[in-house]
């Protein structure tokens, strides 16, 4: 058994268990027990600090021993303008769990986070705001509905993610950048393009400053919004998901004004799409990944929305 496994202990009798394999970094490791619906789950997020290798034994020393798998750090999948795309590395890794279902988050990216925005509209009035989504393609759910809703969007993927000053002003621009770029992307390593390990723990300042300057909200994934973030953050909103105390804290001391996250608090944190998308998963009963619509239909059961803090 891999020694990340040392002191872990599966979830008592009567538990549903979602486990998080994450090649972010440790430190950002939760464990959490709650009741939903009046079943009792254990929620876990285990960090490999960008180790592949420890990733993919977790996967195998677990499965079949809990009930369903959260993948973070990682996108198996990509869902843009309707066609799902698939990043060949992660296929492998997770080709390790053979049993119990892993989930990347995809599904509740395109369901919990457009409906988010929604639900949002009354409080930031979309169509008054500036708008940087420093990543759209693996959110297309999100910069879809942002979009719709009257928002002036700068979407950042290749000013960030191929450090390149082009910024996408509209959606059939960033359609049209996914459909060339990314059957070329999911065939390289996605630690080129996304934060893992200690890179989740820093920022980098570059050509895309200045569209951190210009928005009034900046939305995406945190580790993204962190990575490129300026020093000055002053009056900004943060439109994002997994959230810890440090990352409050984090944003702060950099004058962010008001913190959103799409996915609620569960115990003490904001777990990623991908644990929710798990725990939905768990929750049905089912051994693989939900419709749209059962998606939909537990989080109306569930009662998520949207969490507002003004810091």
């Amino acid at each position: 058994m891999t020694d990340l496994l040392r002191d872990w202990q599966p979830a008592p009798a009567g538990f549903k268990h979602v486990v998080s394999v994450s090649l972010g970094n440790s430190k950002r490791n939760a464990r959490e027990e709650l009741t939903v619906l009046g079943q009792p789950f254990v929620l876990e997020r285990i960090g490999t600090d960008g180790d592949a290798k420890k990733a993919a034994e977790l996967f195998q020393a677990l499965d079949g021993r809990v009930d369903a798998f959260g993948l973070g750090g990682a996108d198996l999948y990509v869902v843009a303008a309707g066609k799902r795309y698939t990043f060949g590395n992660v296929r492998k890794l997770v080709s390790h769990a053979k049993i119990t279902p892993v989930l990347d988050g995809s599904g509740v990216k395109n369901t919990l986070e457009r409906d988010a925005v929604m639900q949002l509209d009354p409080i930031l009035n979309w169509s008054r705001q500036r708008v940087l989504m420093v990543s759209a393609v693996d959110r297309f759910g999100m910069a879809e509905a942002i979009a719709e809703a009257g928002a002036n969007v700068v979407y950042g993927d290749i000013v960030f993610g191929l450090n390149m000053n082009v910024p996408l002003r509209s959606l059939p621009a960033l359609r049209r950048v996914a459909h060339l770029v990314l059957p070329v992307v999911t065939k390289l390593p996605q630690d080129w393009f996304y934060p893992t390990g200690d890179k989740q723990e820093t920022s980098v300042e570059g050509k895309g400053t200045r569209y951190y300057a210009w928005a009034d909200v900046i939305a995406g994934d945190t580790h993204y919004v962190k990575r490129y973030a300026p020093r000055d953050l002053l009056s900004k909103t943060v439109l994002t998901q997994t959230i810890t105390e440090a990352d409050r804290l984090w944003m702060k001391d950099r004058g962010v004004a008001r913190l959103i996250t799409t996915t609620p608090r569960m115990g003490s944190r904001n777990f990623a799409t991908n644990v929710l998308e798990a725990f939905f998963v768990a929750l049905s009963g089912k051994r693989e990944a939900l419709s749209q619509e059962e998606y939909l239909r537990y989080i109306r059961e569930v009662g998520f929305k949207p969490e507002v803090n003004e810091l």
